[in-house]
């Protein structure tokens, strides 16, 4: 039964939705997955396909940071048979792992290496092939049954990112420019990953104001670097790039950390997003 795999927390959760008029959720078909953000979701369901369900619990348009769980999105990780997530991101998710014991919790970090403070490795699709692997393996020990269907699963999604590199480093091998200025610092394995250096505004945080000091050493490096864009993101307001570029004469344009899909994604999908991105780069830095 469910309630035999929630914990005490949860129990007391699941006892104020139903004073609420609300039931538990009822079981999802397959292989449950709970998802911390977009990005993993995709993972999990390209492996996945038809034999998994997917829960993403950032909304679309919801900054994935400043997650805050509701009482049903506690129980379904609770009763999920694996939820993926990134330890550090999401202070709610972490919490409701914690408390509420899924079957299984994928700690991304255990994974792909992250360093610092950044936690944008889904930015790195070579890091994604290895995510892919870990998850598929998750899925397969969960479900011994459909062991091929994973496999198979696993290779279109593996192909796919391995393609979207091969874009990447042909894409951006030959561009007069190297850098680029980003609102706050989430395209750092990106960068790595390719010979860029990303120039941000401000920290990881996406809300954080930059002093005016930092704002006037952006603008002498993109003066002494002949830059031509400053990017934003969907999930932010674009003011602060706004006010940079017109102070300079530059462009303003989006770089998407691709962390939700929104109604202004310039994709429906994570390939489309990255394609979005690699055009907008090499727009932007003059490559050829």
């Amino acid at each position: 039964m469910i309630l035999m795999k929630l914990s005490a927390a949860v129990l007391v959760v699941a006892g104020v939705v139903m004073l609420e008029g609300c039931t538990v959720p009822a079981t999802p078909p397959g292989v449950s997955v709970v998802a911390g953000l977009y990005p993993y979701a995709y993972l999990a369901e390209a492996i996945g396909g038809d034999l998994v369900t997917v829960t993403n619990l950032t909304q679309p348009g919801a900054e994935p940071h400043d997650l805050e769980l509701t009482a049903r999105q506690v129980i379904a990780v609770a009763t999920s048979d694996l939820t993926i997530y990134e330890a550090g991101l999401q202070p709610a998710v972490d919490a409701a792992v914690a408390n509420a014991t899924p079957a299984r919790a994928l700690d991304v970090t255990t994974v792909v290496l992250r360093e610092g403070t950044d936690p944008h490795v889904w930015l790195d699709p070579v890091r994604m092939v290895t995510l892919a692997e870990a998850i598929a393996q998750q899925l397969t020990q969960i479900d011994p049954a459909h062991a091929a269907a994973y496999a198979a699963g696993l290779e279109g999604v593996t192909a796919e990112l391995h393609a979207i590199d091969g874009e990447y480093a042909a894409g951006l091998a030959r561009c007069t420019r190297r850098d680029f200025i980003t609102t706050h610092a989430g395209f750092g394995y990106l960068a790595e990953r390719y010979g860029l250096t990303q120039i941000p505004i401000a920290g990881i945080s996406p809300d954080a104001e930059p002093s005016p000091a930092r704002i006037a050493d952006i603008q002498r490096t993109a003066q002494a670097n002949n830059l031509t864009t400053v990017f934003f993101e969907t999930l932010a307001s674009p003011e602060l790039a706004r006010t940079i570029a017109g102070d300079l004469g530059l462009t303003t344009d989006v770089l998407d950390p691709i962390e939700g899909l929104t109604s202004e994604s310039r994709g429906t999908d994570y390939p489309s997003l990255m394609a979005a991105n690699l055009a907008a780069l090499r727009l932007a830095n003059g490559c050829s």
